[in-house]
């Protein structure tokens, strides 16, 4: 049994891979900022004599991300992290806020990183551990509308391909996961996806991330 870290573990894609790692014997930590959806993956988890605990924490402050790892490694030996969390604004550039813009980049970017940072130094001194960054397929080519987002990701691809090179002369596994758009709540408050059930079901996607863990590389269109 491993212990894996999953953010934005409280709904859409990281609720999923919770309950899939959790079916599979692994002790899941929970984080998100929302206590209570985190709490409700943690009784479902429970309901399939699963093991987890939740921890909430803003992973775009430095000062929780610190706190939370330093709390949590005095009761946990986490084998994987898995930065699942991230927001979406979308719209063409000259209408969309700087508040938003700032909220994507520290979320996505900051978020990512900070978690990696922090994180990372357990798995050294363990000489082990894996790092599994869900990006999207907007890491990988532009999209209309999309411009800042877009960046977003493409900067968590590059940290990710720098990572897995900085990291190749010790065992810590570093992956990258570049799916498309899914049926969660990613798209809440937002007219951006005319027709959701067109869209992937996130169970089905975090079904297939975990069958294909051991890949560096995994797209799923």
């Amino acid at each position: 049994m491993n212990t894996i870290l999953i953010t934005g573990a409280g709904t859409g894609l990281g609720k999923e891979l919770a309950l899939a790692y959790a079916k599979r014997g692994h002790r899941i930590i929970l984080v998100g900022r929302t206590v209570g959806t985190l709490i409700e993956v943690k009784k479902l988890i429970e309901n399939t004599n699963g093991s987890s605990t939740v921890a909430t924490c803003d992973i775009s402050n430095i000062q929780s991300v610190t706190e939370l790892i330093e709390r949590l490694k005095k009761t946990e030996n986490i084998d994987m992290l898995i930065n699942n969390a991230g927001i979406g604004y979308f719209g063409n550039l000259q209408d969309m806020s700087m508040e938003g813009i700032n909220h994507m980049i520290d979320t996505n970017v900051k978020g990512t990183i900070f978690m990696t940072k922090e994180v990372l130094p357990l798995f050294l001194e363990q000489q082990s551990g894996s790092i599994m960054n869900i990006i999207s397929t907007a890491g990988l080519r532009g999209k209309v509308k999309e411009s800042a987002y877009v960046a977003s990701k493409f900067a968590i691809r590059g940290f990710t391909e720098s990572l897995i090179k900085e990291l190749k002369p010790t065992s810590i596994k570093v992956s990258a996961v570049y799916m498309g758009g899914m049926n969660t709540p990613f798209w809440n408050g937002t007219d951006f996806i005319k027709d959701m059930s067109k869209l992937k079901s996130a169970k089905l996607v975090a079904k297939e991330i975990v069958e294909r863990e051991e890949e560096e590389e995994i797209i799923i269109n």
